[in-house]
């Protein structure tokens, strides 16, 4: 049995309207906050900013297929420089809702979403989605030089910067040619 959904949350659709007869739409749009923990560990959507669903919900036989577009701002940290990263990102969720989830547990499948009631919740497809695009490695701009191995100086303020430093493996080279010099 499964717990009843809150019809005021923000990602819980009603479907009443949209009946069960196969072949129904209803369009969907909506701007809800974004939930907690939607992000990963440099980047993410920040908990609270807008999120915008557009899409659609469709009686199929088995169900509601809910298709959406998702947009909404992502935040974080460049990978290379570490400055402030700000973005839209826009992503493609799918998900079919059944009516009869008790069908799919004596199939063995645990995963598929299933209506409550009249409800349907489309937070967990909306996280799977968003979480999935977010990039591993977030870029300020795609031709960030990032920062300086041996100081830490951002390399975008000082194209030019650069030690002078020989590769230490050669080291044991460089009292060589002193001593050559002075014999």
């Amino acid at each position: 049995m499964q717990a009843r959904l809150d019809p005021r949350a923000p990602f819980v659709l009603d479907v009443r309207e949209l009946g069960r007869r196969p072949g129904a739409m209803q369009r969907l749009t909506r701007t809800v906050p974004a939930p907690a923990g939607l992000a990963i560990d440099v980047v993410g959507v920040p908990e609270g900013s807008e999120v915008e669903l557009d899409g659609r919900l469709e009686s199929v036989s088995d169900g509601v297929l809910v298709t959406a577009k998702v947009h909404a701002t992502i935040a974080g940290e460049c990978a290379r420089c570490l400055d402030a990263v700000d973005a839209a990102i826009d992503v493609d969720v799918q998900e079919l809702f059944v009516y009869d989830p008790q069908e799919l547990r004596d199939a063995g499948d645990d995963e598929t979403p299933a209506l409550v009631g009249d409800y349907l919740d489309v937070e967990p497809a909306v996280r799977d989605a968003v979480v999935l695009a977010l990039p591993v490695a977030p870029l300020c701009r795609a031709d960030c030089p990032g920062l300086c191995v041996e100081c830490g100086a951002r390399l975008a303020d000082d194209p030019t910067h650069a030690h002078e430093s020989a590769d230490p493996r050669w080291s044991a080279l460089q009292s060589f040619g002193t001593e050559q010099e002075e014999s």
